[in-house]
């Protein structure tokens, strides 16, 4: 597939009852050195007080409201799609509890998927209080990063590819849209970015992280629990509901081609975890129940 340049770049926000953190997320998106040509926000909960804010923004926007909160997959879906109907070569995926960590960092993506030939890039995720930690933990080969800096430290200069934050500042191209298909409406949050980064990697198309640009997000590596002297890590969110969703939706994706092989290390994982590190048999015994319902595509909702 011949990759684009960037064009007509659409700007697409997902919102949930943050319209304080989403005032500070979209004045820096409207204040690009490369403009934004359209801004999209899709408000999960329907507030007029958002609908007002977004359209006192200086760039043309459309506002969004939804009725039935679609979650994080369906939001973007939505918002993605709309963007595709506006003419969008290229979209700009946004959350609103992030922002980019300044006015250069659109074109900054810009001038990366032009130089390495790119159908999405991402910038660094990093956490928004310590800009040189990194939100995330990022793992290469057995090695975890959690700084910025340590990005650097295999030779990469300034692009790191085959790995991308997809939901936090990430820039995808239309054509790449149409091969990998838009968020999953069914997983609602957790693991939706995962399960889109499965389609990207299988589908071939070129794709990374631009090591010289950041997108600002709340710290999440407290999730990620330290498992055999920190060379290994699990994910346990400390909230239930989070980790219904994380739990569920991870069954249903180590079930999908691509994630297959990785079946053998997340046994060993959580077993480890549950069993030898936390002595909680209940805890595994919920980890198999929730991924139960993944696998078997049984998307409820929490009671």
């Amino acid at each position: 597939m011949t990759v684009q340049a960037p064009n007509r770049i659409i700007a697409v926000v997902v919102t949930h009852k943050r319209r304080e953190l989403l005032a500070e997320s979209l004045k820096i998106l409207s204040d690009q050195t490369r403009p934004i040509d359209h801004l999209i926000v899709v408000d999960n909960a329907n507030e007029p007080e958002v609908g007002e804010l977004v359209r006192a923004q200086p760039v043309e926007s459309t506002y969004l409201g939804s009725e039935h909160n679609l979650g994080g997959a369906g939001g973007f879906a939505l918002g993605i799609l709309h963007a595709l109907t506006l003419g969008a070569d290229w979209v700009w995926m946004a959350d609103d509890d992030g922002r980019p960590e300044g006015p250069e960092v659109l074109s900054t993506l810009v001038e990366c998927a032009k130089t390495h030939g790119l159908a999405e890039v991402s910038p660094v995720v990093c956490d928004i209080d310590d800009p040189d930690q990194l939100a995330f933990p990022l793992r290469r080969g057995v090695v975890w990063r959690r700084r910025r800096s340590e990005l650097h430290a295999d030779g990469d200069e300034d692009f790191l590819p085959g790995i991308a934050s997809l939901f936090n500042g990430a820039l995808i191209s239309a054509r790449a849209v149409d091969v990998i298909g838009v968020p999953d409406l069914r997983l609602f949050v957790r693991g939706d970015e995962v399960e889109v980064h499965r389609r990207l990697v299988r589908s071939g198309l070129p794709f990374g992280t631009c090591l010289t640009t950041a997108y600002l997000h709340p710290n999440g590596s407290a999730e990620f629990k330290p498992i055999l002297g920190g060379r290994m890590h699990t994910q346990y969110p400390d909230d239930p509901v989070k980790r219904y969703f994380t739990y569920r939706n991870r069954g249903y994706l180590m079930s999908q081609p691509g994630m297959r092989k990785l079946l053998p290390q997340e046994w060993a994982r959580f077993s480890w975890f549950f069993l030898v590190q936390q002595r909680d048999p209940e805890g595994l015994r919920e980890w198999l129940r929730l991924r139960r319902l993944g696998r078997r595509e049984q998307f409820h909702k929490p009671d």
